[in-house]
């Protein structure tokens, strides 16, 4: 099978994944499924595919981070500012001078310098396989917006890290004034090169929206090229591509609430990101598994470079590594929230609960992913003439310790979250003043305009608007209902008062028609009444206006 099909089988796989992760009696996160999925894939197909790491950072990393720096709530970035820096930047330094240091000393054959390299690509976390375990979790929304803040901004730190580690392998030379001038022009720059590239696209899109209007399909595949061109430019100059993926998505998160894209744009934005989202997640855990029987193969190999006999050292490397991470991670959260408790200004960052089980829940996140597969695989296969120290039991350990941390939230979080959850409700740790806040002046707003218009037709006596408002004042009131259904203003209701039961009964009334209509417009075409292209027309008109009532 050539690499075309390959690709579409890997596809399929995504999307039966996700029945079968609908189809087992128990609850099993769908990362391990689709790297299951891959590996029979590796199993049944003679044809492998070659996964060039550049090529899955380029296809990959930028759609992905784009999206998740548009939605990551930019409060809780700023909120939790110092935390999030300190587990991305600072937890990264740790790691790999600590766990560097004992790999060495555990496996006198790995070199420091990758011993370095190794501690450096297992330590940046995945924002994708952490958001793939919990998507079903309950996780506490200020710690979930921590760790993907973290996940989104360690990425640079950590192979910024294992490329100057590899560097100093290769030439035997390192310098800590250059490292520290090559991680801040990596950093800064990438975040600046993000900014400036989304100001600029997005002040040319303006322009010629203003003159020409607004075309959604274009509109849509503008935000879609957007991560891309960032993180080309970015690379261009030497600095992080990943961090300018980020940093477009939070300026063009901001650059939305302008308001200038039409609702329709909006909607089918999301429907498209939701999509793109859903397929590159589950190719990456599924390309991941594809790749675990080469890695298996190259098992006898690490084991010899370890100089051991048994692959059950292999094991035990692995396990060390993974308990080194979690054990440095709980120190320095805790660490870290004992501190800023001396520190009244920073009390303001300080959760609510703040408890074993709350930093449990911190540490255990820290999730690895398919970005410190690809990672690895940059290792270069020779040194001078000689090949390169270590790398097959190099990159052995990596992929096994991303399964390991898979494993390791897949049945700590659930236990912790548990312990974390007793004596609070689903509603108190998800209710949030600020919305209920916004929501409440959005309706006064709304409220408010509403009267001001009917104002303005009372003004102009021939206006039949004012005439037929004046005459069925129960109108305005069923607007005011349907509003707040909208805003989830309904639910804050103890019980339903006449006009909102009324909005009830004809939403489900009109959903009934719709479907009434719908089923009928089907009939009438496949009857050849009507032709195809008629029939798509009505069914769109339909759906459009059901949406909203089934939300």
């Amino acid at each position: 099978m050539d690499t075309v099909g390959l690709l579409l089988v890997i596809m399929g796989a995504v999307l039966l994944s996700r029945s079968v992760q609908l189809a087992l009696p128990v609850s099993i996160p769908l990362p391990l499924i689709q790297i299951a999925f891959g590996a029979l894939i590796a199993v049944g197909f003679e044809q492998s595919l070659h996964l060039e790491p550049d090529v899955f950072f380029f296809v990959f990393l930028p759609p992905l981070l784009f999206m998740d720096g548009w939605r990551i709530p930019k409060d809780a970035l700023k909120q939790d500012s110092m935390g999030i820096f300190v587990l991305s930047v600072v937890l990264v330094i740790l790691t790999v001078i600590g766990l560097g240091y004992l790999l060495h000393w555990l496996i006198p054959v790995m070199p420091l310098p990758v011993a370095f390299a190794l501690a450096a690509i297992v330590s940046p976390t995945d924002v994708v396989a952490f958001s793939s375990i919990t998507q079903k979790l309950p996780v506490p929304p200020r710690a979930l917006a921590i760790l993907e803040g973290e996940a989104l901004f360690n990425d640079a730190s950590g192979l910024v890290a294992f490329q100057l580690a590899v560097a100093a392998m290769v030439t035997g030379l390192f310098s800590f004034t250059h490292a520290i001038q090559s991680f801040l022009w990596v950093a800064l720059v990438g975040l600046l090169t993000g900014y400036i590239v989304v100001r600029v696209l997005v002040g040319v899109r303006d322009t010629f929206t203003r003159f020409y209007g607004e075309d959604t399909g274009s509109e849509i595949l503008f935000s879609l090229l957007m991560p891309f061109v960032a993180y080309l430019v970015a690379e261009q100059v030497d600095a992080s591509g990943i961090l300018a993926a980020v940093m477009a998505g939070i300026t063009m998160s901001r650059s939305e609430l302008s308001a200038r894209e039409s609702s329709s744009t909006r909607v089918q934005r999301r429907v498209i990101f939701d999509a793109l989202q859903l397929t590159l997640n589950g190719m990456m855990f599924v390309l991941l598994g594809e790749q675990l029987p080469k890695l298996l193969a190259g098992a006898t190999t690490a084991v010899q470079e370890s100089q051991h006999d048994s692959a059950w050292w292999l094991l035990i490397y692995t396990l060390v590594i993974c308990t080194c991470l979690v054990i440095m991670r709980f120190a320095l959260i805790s660490g870290y929230l004992f501190m800023i408790k001396r520190v009244p200004r920073y009390h303001a960052q300080l959760p609510t609960h703040i408890n074993l089980a709350a930093v449990s829940i911190l540490t255990l996140g820290g999730v690895r992913g398919a970005l410190t597969l690809a990672g690895v695989l940059t290792l270069p296969l020779l040194l001078g003439e000689a090949p390169f120290p270590a790398r097959d039991l190099t990159i052995f350990l990596a992929a096994a310790v991303i399964i390991v941390s898979l494993l390791i939230a897949t049945f700590g979080l659930p236990f912790a979250l548990k312990r974390y959850l007793q004596g609070k409700t689903p509603r108190q740790l998800h209710s949030s003043e600020a919305v209920q806040h916004a929501k409440t002046i959005a309706y006064d707003a709304a409220r408010a305009s509403l009267h001001e218009q009917l104002a303005e037709w009372k003004q102009n006596p021939a206006n039949e608007n004012a005439v037929y408002a004046e005459q069925h004042p129960v109108i305005l009131r069923r607007v005011l209902a349907q509003l707040e259904a909208s805003l989830g203003l309904l639910e804050s209701h103890d019980s339903l008062n006449e006009v909102h039961q009324a909005y009830v009964l004809e939403c489900e009334l009109l959903q009934s028609a719709i479907e009434s209509a719908r089923v009928t417009i089907f009939q009438l075409a496949r009857d050849k009444t009507i032709s195809d292209e008629v029939a798509r027309a009505l069914i769109h008109r339909l759906d459009l206006q059901e949406t909203p009532l089934r939300e």
